[in-house]
């Protein structure tokens, strides 16, 4: 099994690179744009609190139970958010994809699938997982049917699971993907991929 360490992905699209103190004000900026600390679903630190979000990702990071992201668009080269690996179960091996949020101007586009391919590219391919796991807020409808377009496995709900940023109790939607099943969410991402670039060729020309 290859060991679960800090390491780059990238493709056309985005490039995933390990978290690091050097990102704080490019994300304290990523954050600004939408104000995303106001969503009471979303982790992305309020003003001033990026240094303290990313050395808790990084102790994760060195306790062995995570592996945290900056998230650098291709085209315009910024850092526009972050993700991260975390969960890790090194038996199975199994993990979660989580703790992501990107700039708003960058939210609805092509950059989550981009960013969700090769996460679990690197996780079946490379960490060899038997599974993948995606939770969400079960009041996040948009982020419940952005996993499923990438083609995850509702698995169930569990209740009273987690406190949001305000304190409030919330339920966890669970998703998974199995390693039998990312040959085909392979295939369906890359189409998807074209199709979005499709589109936003179309744009771009009109």
């Amino acid at each position: 099994m290859t060991s679960f360490a800090p390491t780059r992905l990238h493709d056309e699209h985005v490039a995933l690179e390990p978290l690091s103190l050097d990102h704080v004000p490019a994300l304290e900026a990523a954050a600004a744009d939408g104000e995303l600390w106001n969503l009471w679903f979303t982790s992305a630190p309020a003003p001033g609190q990026a240094r303290g979000y990313v050395e808790k990702a990084l102790q994760g990071q060195a306790d062995g139970l995570m592996l945290p992201f900056a998230v650098r668009e291709a085209s315009s080269g910024e850092i526009v958010g972050t993700t991260r690996y975390y969960d890790y179960v090194p038996e199975l091996p199994r993990l979660a994809i989580g703790y992501t949020w990107y700039a708003k101007r960058w939210q609805k586009s092509h950059l989550n699938t981009a960013c969700k391919r090769l996460l679990l590219r690197h996780a079946f391919e490379s960490l060899d997982c038997v599974a993948v796991e995606l939770h969400t807020d079960h009041r996040n409808l948009d982020s419940q049917r952005a996993i499923e377009r990438l083609g995850a496995h509702r698995d169930g709900v569990l209740r009273a699971h987690k406190r949001r940023p305000d304190g409030s109790l919330r339920d966890t939607v669970c998703y998974s993907i199995l390693a039998t099943e990312w040959p085909d969410v392979d295939r369906w991402l890359g189409l998807r991929l074209q199709r979005l670039g499709q589109a936003r060729a179309i744009t771009a020309a009109g």
